[in-house]
């Protein structure tokens, strides 16, 4: 993606990026932290989780999971857009955002519209690919998308996920079973407003004037789903929502989790349980690994048998929904056209 044909017009997509090869992890943690180094034993920890899903030390034939479908992503939009050309940045490897918009300005791209592969906005994930394709973009006008949370097509593309698996998991266990629907957990000083804020937070950390909107429109995508499943019988009550993936910095980050769900669910007599990650358009470590490997066993230990929905990766539902955000069909979340000084 990014051959010199490029109109001047053109859609960036933004993911979070992930290392080519376990020797990588460390390198790839510090741009994820910001440059702040972490112990071994973490570095170790995660080379270990990666390379339980597949990740080797010498590069493989196909690229990692949320790399190779990110592509596929951009490469299915391009084909449903026709005539607009779509590139793909991340934020934390290859390919590098500031290296993807500087080939946009070689290939004479004037105008971006930027989407994140993260539909419900936060300042921790949305507001930092802002960032780096704003520093990036001088001379280019950006038009960025800051939230498609509640996308009806990226609801009814879950909702064809979840049906199947929902199904199956009440057939094999002759009961109705509850679904958690998760996204990433964040730190809880990230979504903190005014004097709460303080309270707990690192020397210097900005006190926001408004509450960050990720936890709130997380649960509304989880909605919207559920909603979706109600031709089938899905109500209220069979669903809970719950944060994934706790991180290993300091301080507390929100909840609750899913360790904590799964305890609740069991304790109601439930033996089963399916989750869908509603925060994740694509497969990646945090699927398959903490889901498939880690929850499931989690909740083998408790008693519990755990289903997965299948993740979206090349949906054509998900692919319409993108774009139908490119097109303007669905008004989205978006920041004003920003025309850097100079053009």
């Amino acid at each position: 993606m990014g051959s010199s044909e490029t109109g001047k017009k053109a859609v960036l997509l933004l993911a979070h990026g992930t290392p080519d090869v376990l020797g990588e992890m460390a390198a790839y943690l510090s741009k994820v932290t910001g440059g702040r180094a972490l112990p071994q034993a973490v570095v170790e920890e995660l080379q270990d989780r990666y390379a339980e899903i597949g990740l080797r030390e010498t590069p493989g034939v196909d690229a990692p999971p949320l790399t190779k479908w990110t592509m596929i992503q951009g490469h299915l939009l391009e084909q449903a857009l026709d005539c607009e050309k779509v590139y793909v940045g991340m934020r934390n490897w290859h390919p590098y955002i500031a290296d993807v918009v500087a080939q946009m300005r070689t290939d004479g791209v004037t105008r971006i519209k930027a989407v994140c592969l993260a539909p419900q906005n936060s300042r921790t994930s949305v507001g930092l690919y802002r960032r780096a394709v704003l520093s990036a973009a001088a001379g280019i006008e950006v038009e960025f998308v800051a939230g498609w949370a509640e996308s009806p097509l990226l609801a009814q593309a879950f909702a064809e996920k979840l049906w199947p698996v929902w199904a199956e998991a009440c057939a094999v266990s002759g009961r109705r079973v509850p679904v958690v629907f998760t996204a990433h957990s964040v730190p809880c000083r990230t979504i903190m407003t005014g004097e709460a804020s303080i309270v707990g937070a690192r020397p210097g950390t900005p006190i926001q004037e408004s509450p960050d909107p990720y936890p709130v429109e997380a649960k509304r995508t989880a909605q919207l789903v559920a909603e979706r499943m109600a031709a089938v019988g899905f109500g209220d009550e069979d669903w809970v929502f719950a944060f994934q993936s706790q991180g290993v910095s300091g301080g507390p980050w929100i909840g609750p989790t899913v360790e904590e769900t799964l305890k609740a669910i069991r304790a109601e007599g439930h033996l089963g349980v399916v989750i869908q990650p509603v925060g994740f358009l694509c497969d990646h470590v945090e699927i398959l690994y903490d889901i498939d490997i880690a929850f499931r066993e989690i909740a083998s230990d408790l008693g519990l048998q755990l289903w997965r929905a299948e993740s979206l990766n090349d949906s054509p539902v998900l692919v319409k929904a993108l774009a139908e955000i490119v097109s303007g069909e669905y008004k989205a979340t978006v920041d004003e056209v920003t025309v850097p000084e100079g053009v």
